[in-house]
């Protein structure tokens, strides 16, 4: 079953597969990608990307054959991605079409209903081509704006200490809500980016305030009513504070005995040593990387995006990270909807007609590092690389292969060759390439 799947910036965005060598005996005079599979780290969730309301009402507005390209490019376990986990959020975000809300006053009934609208059908379509539930994560960006101190959802503000304990319900009933629809719902996490104050929808906390609402709100809310399962993740937001967030948090026993462990983005420095600081310090607790896009617009073709996805991913497995979501999963040529215009980019784009997508090169460098490839339950073993120019990480699969992803950065094409059990493999990976191998 040994074969080798490629993309490269000479090709554009096509994975086309590549033609291997037989094993050989004797080392070869080139770099050398060594592995090693008795050494093993952590077990492995998948990767995936957020069911946001602009991504849904996007997708909404598909032909039916775009729908079914979409899916295919995402969700198909053989012919593409097999995404596996995905993010919702609870109540709206920056990319809904407005501000939103379960329950919109204090004297109002709390309801999903919105979310039938567009989001739910679509996290339904994904998974009848999955052929299996999505592992779901919930992030909530703000609660109700008459739970906050500044008495709206966006510009930051806190929670009200008087609604900490209904704020804390607030989860239980949406998830208990999801659940009653037939989906999974994996985790959640506390808050979405808690030390950012943002034109659009986002509450603050600071470590110690999100500590005590996990200890004393949070945690007992989902345990009391039987949601015990249900992995509460904290921080969720950029790795430059992550071991500090981590630190009070986690540190507190009371508090650590309801977190799963921690979650985080990619938009300030990369800091991935702080990821590996904080498996470190907290070897017990797990690490997720909950939100990363490139902001600034749609990023059409640009090479750039897709290596920076590369690098990210590739790093954070390296450094213990067990799962990683994309964010949104579909928008238009602009970069939307958002309603406070905060346009970004996606792997996938669709026109303003919703009759063509744009796959844009980080889809096909996702691909080499999703599900289809490096399935849940995989365990990532130790690799090591003889060039910097070549990033690499590989998993033991369940069905016993070995799948090794190489990221060449360099602009020049590279021979070189694996070790694995005392045989080597002479290959090769084109300038600004990635390959995946199945081994």
């Amino acid at each position: 079953m040994m074969n080798c799947v490629q993309t490269s910036r000479q090709d554009g965005t096509t994975v086309s597969r590549v033609k291997l060598a037989p094993w050989q005996s004797e080392r070869a005079e080139i770099p050398e990608i060594s592995i090693n599979k008795a050494v093993e780290y952590q077990t492995h969730l998948g990767l995936g990307g957020a069911f946001t309301e602009s991504a849904a009402v996007n997708y909404q507005r598909l032909s039916q054959a775009a729908k079914k390209q979409f899916l295919t490019q995402y969700f198909d376990p053989d012919q593409g991605s097999g995404y596996n986990i995905g993010r919702i959020h609870m109540n709206s975000c920056d990319f809904s079409l407005g501000n939103w809300a379960c329950q919109p006053t204090v004297d109002a009934d709390f309801s999903i209903a919105h979310y039938e609208q567009a989001i739910l059908p679509m996290i339904r379509d994904a998974e009848a081509t999955l052929g299996q539930k999505i592992k779901l994560l919930v992030s909530p960006w703000s609660p109700p704006s008459w739970m906050k101190t500044n008495g709206e959802m966006n510009n930051g503000g806190q929670l009200k200490a008087e609604y900490r304990e209904q704020w804390a319900y607030y989860y239980v009933q949406f998830i208990q809500a999801l659940q009653t629809k037939g989906f999974e719902i994996w985790g959640l996490t506390t808050q979405n980016e808690p030390d950012a104050t943002q034109i659009w929808d986002s509450c603050r906390y600071s470590a110690e305030e999100e500590r005590d609402f996990i200890r004393d709100y949070l945690g007992p809310a989902l345990h009391s009513n039987g949601l015990q399962d249900i992995r509460v993740v904290c921080w969720d937001h950029n790795r430059d504070c992550l071991y500090q967030r981590a630190r009070v948090i986690l540190s507190d026993p009371e508090t650590a005995k309801y977190v799963w462990g921690s979650g985080f983005h990619w938009y300030m420095d990369d800091a991935f040593d702080n990821v590996q600081a904080v498996h470190d310090a907290f070897p017990d607790k797990g690490l997720l990387f909950t939100e990363g896009c490139q902001e600034g617009g749609p990023h059409q073709g640009e090479w750039a995006v897709a290596e920076r996805y590369g690098k990210s991913i590739i790093s954070d497995f390296n450094k213990w990270t067990v799962g990683w979501l994309d964010w949104n999963l579909l928008l238009d040529h602009t970069g939307g909807p958002n309603h406070v215009g905060n346009l970004c980019s996606a792997p996938i784009l669709c026109t303003s007609a919703g009759d063509e997508l744009d796959i844009q090169p980080s889809q096909r460098y996702l691909q080499h590092l999703s599900p289809r490839f490096i399935p849940e339950g995989s365990v990532r073993i130790l690799a090591a690389s003889a060039r910097d120019d070549l990033h690499i990480v590989a998993f033991k699969r369940p069905d016993g292969a070995i799948a090794l992803v190489v990221m060449n950065l360099a602009e020049q094409e590279y021979a070189f060759q694996i070790s694995l059990d005392e045989r080597y493999l002479p290959t090769q990976i084109p300038a600004r390439a990635m390959q995946t191998y199945i081994l």
